[in-house]
C-alpha cells in the first residue's frame, strides 16, 4: 500500500533484503527511491548513496534530504560459530548504535517513518508445537543478535516518543529466497546431491517467510495508517516440519527426496555429542510466529505460496 508518492531511503540495498525491496520499490511510479551501501559497487543502482561503515558515528546527511520514509534492513546479521573477541559489543555497534544513530538523524531530518527489520529472534528461539510468537510476547532473547535487535527496537521505541517520529518494527523468521545462504542452501545443496538425510520422521513446525512475502509486508508498513508504533511478525502462514522442507526443496527441484526415517530422540543425542546441539534445535525443535497481527490490522495477506517461493528459492528466481 502506497498512497501519492513517497520518498523512501533503503539501507542495506545491497543486501539479501534490501536489494530485492529496493528492485520492487524501483518500478514503482509512486515512489522515489534512494539506497543507502556501504560503498558503491557496479550492480548497485544509480540512486545508490555510500555511507561507509555503520555505527554510532556514521555521517546519513547525503541520504537523508527530503526523505518521508527509511527503511532500515542494513545489519550485522546472526553468525554461527562467531569468531570474533567479543561478539555482543560487535553486535552493539551497528545493530544498536548504528541503528539509534541512524533513527536520531532521520528524526532531524523530517522523516516520519522508521522502519525496522528486526528479528524473531527478539522473541527467542523455540515455541512448544501449537503455541506461535505472537507480537506481544515479552521478549526473550537467547543469543547476542537477538538481544542486540531488542535493544535496537527499545532504543528505537525512545526515540518516536522523544521526537514523535513513527517506527515500524518487524520481526521475520528465516528468510528464504533466490541468493539466500546459510543453513537453507546448505538443505538445498544437500538435496540436490541426492546425499541420504536422517530427517525422514521429523514432526515439528518452523514459520518461514520468502523474500516475495516479506517485501510485501514491507512495503505495506511503509505508510499504511494503522502500521505507526506496531511490531509485526512476518510468515508464509503455513508451518511446515524439517521433513516437510527438504520435501518441498526436492519437490521444487524435481527431485525424489532421500530422507530415512531416525527417531528424533536419536539425532539429538548424536548432535549433542558432537557439540552441534545448536543446529539439532533448528533441525528438531519447534519454531512458530502468529502473523494474525498483520491480517488483522493491515488486511495483509502472504501473496506468494510456499510451493511457490521455495520454487523460486531454488531456482534462483523471484516469483
Amino acid at each position: 500500500m502506497l498512497s501519492n508518492h513517497t520518498n523512501v531511503l533503503v539501507t542495506g540495498a545491497s543486501g539479501f533484503v534490501g536489494r530485492y525491496l529496493s528492485k520492487t520499490l524501483l518500478i514503482r511510479e509512486d515512489v522515489s527511491l534512494t539506497g543507502a551501501v556501504r560503498v558503491v559497487g557496479p550492480y548497485d543502482f544509480p540512486s545508490s548513496v555510500p555511507v561507509g561503515e555503520i555505527n554510532e558515528e556514521t555521517d546519513w546527511s547525503l541520504a537523508l534530504p527530503n526523505k518521508q520514509v527509511v527503511v532500515h534492513t542494513a545489519a550485522r546479521v546472526h553468525i554461527m560459530n562467531d569468531e570474533v573477541a567479543d561478539p555482543i559489543n560487535a553486535f552493539r555497534q551497528i545493530n544498536v548504535a548504528g541503528t539509534l544513530n541512524l533513527a536520531r538523524q532521520s528524526a532531524e531530518a523530517g522523516v516520519r517513518r522508521f522502519l525496522f527489520l528486526s528479528s524473531i529472534k527478539v522473541n527467542g528461539e523455540e515455541t512448544p508445537l501449537g503455541t506461535p510468537f505472537t507480537a506481544s510476547d515479552s521478549p526473550m532473547p537467547k543469543d547476542d543478535y537477538g538481544t542486540s535487535k531488542m535493544e535496537a527496537e527499545l532504543g528505537l521505541l525512545k526515540i518516536s516518543r522523544e521526537t514523535g517520529m513513527e517506527i515500524v518494527i518487524i520481526r521475520p523468521p528465516l528468510v528464504y529466497g533466490p541468493g539466500v545462504k546459510g543453513n537453507f542452501a546448505t538443505m538445498v545443496e544437500l538435496v540436490k546431491r541426492g546425499v541420504p538425510l536422517p530427517f525422514g520422521s521429523i514432526r515439528n513446525k518452523r514459520s518461514l517467510v520468502g523474500l516475495d512475502n516479506l517485501v510485501d509486508l514491507v512495503i505495506t508498513c511503509i505508510d499504511h495508517p494503522a502500521a505507526a508504533n506496531q511490531v509485526f511478525l512476518a510468515g508464509d502462514g503455513v508451518d511446515l516440519s524439517t521433513t516437510d522442507l527438504f520435501r518441498g526443496i526436492a519437490g521444487a527441484l524435481g527431485k525424489s527426496p532421500r530422507l530415512i526415517p531416525v527417531p528424533p530422540g536419536l539425532l539429538k543425542f548424536g548432535a549433542t555429542m558432537l557439540g552441534k546441539r545448536a543446529v539439532a534445535q533448528r533441525l528438531l525443535g519447534s519454531l512458530q510466529v502468529d502473523i494474525s497481527k498483520a491480517r488483522d490490522l493491515l488486511g495483509w495477506r502472504p501473496p506468494v505460496s510456499v510451493e511457490e517461493g521455495l520454487a523460486s528459492a531454488v531456482r534462483g528466481k523471484v516469483v
